[in-house]
């Protein structure tokens, strides 16, 4: 068995916290300061906010939008794009699963990475 107290445990703004990785997930400690936010981005797994402390906007841009505090949890579908404001200093928890998602870097294989780079670099020459 493996524990974390995640009201207490240093966390340091701008600098995720993997606690924990799987086959199955990832579980990862955000601290946010207030006014900061994770810009508009989308993940390639189901991923889950929950806050730990402190007080959230989520904004997703399918029109939905939620705010709250401690006890708030927030679930987005794969590639669903999402935004994350701090409306007050706050900690958070996300989960993502599974881990990695299809599509993601670390799931592909090496010529399916290098495709993709090669790819990326023909869409900047052009």
């Amino acid at each position: 068995m493996k524990q974390w107290e995640l009201d207490t445990m240093d966390a340091r703004p701008h600098a995720p916290q993997i606690l924990s990785t799987t086959d199955a997930a990832r579980a990862i400690l955000l601290t946010l300061p207030a006014g900061e936010h994770l810009q508009e981005h989308e993940v390639h797994e189901r991923a889950w906010v929950v806050v730990i402390a402190g007080e959230i906007d989520v904004t997703a841009f399918e029109g939905d939008r939620v705010e709250g505090g401690a006890g708030l949890m927030v679930e987005f579908a794969p590639g669903e794009r999402h935004q994350v404001t701090a409306r007050s200093d706050a900690r958070l928890l996300l989960f993502l699963a599974p881990w990695p998602g299809e599509g993601h870097p670390g799931a592909m294989t090496m010529e399916e990475k290098s495709q993709v780079r090669a790819r990326a670099a023909e869409q900047n020459a052009g």
